[in-house]
């Protein structure tokens, strides 16, 4: 005799940057482009004390946030 559980899951359907608006292509849960997709919880020492922050750049918009850095990433192949 087998039993199973109700299992629900969530599947991305859509990606949208947040810093140019462009939407991202998702097929089967998967974006066709690269993403950089940035979950964070800020800590004690911030004045952001426990809330959590999300959001998603598309590839021309991160070579934009990495251009204005006064110190360039740490880059590696």
């Amino acid at each position: 005799m087998r039993r199973y559980k109700m299992k629900e899951t969530e599947e991305i359907s859509g990606i949208i940057c947040n810093q140019c608006g462009k939407e991202i292509r998702v097929v089967n849960g998967r974006p066709e482009e690269e993403v950089l997709s940035v979950d964070h919880t800020w800590g004690y020492f911030s004045e952001k004390d426990g809330e959590r922050h999300s959001f998603d750049l598309c590839e021309s918009c991160y070579d934009k946030l990495l251009a204005s850095f006064k110190i360039p990433a740490d880059v590696r192949e």
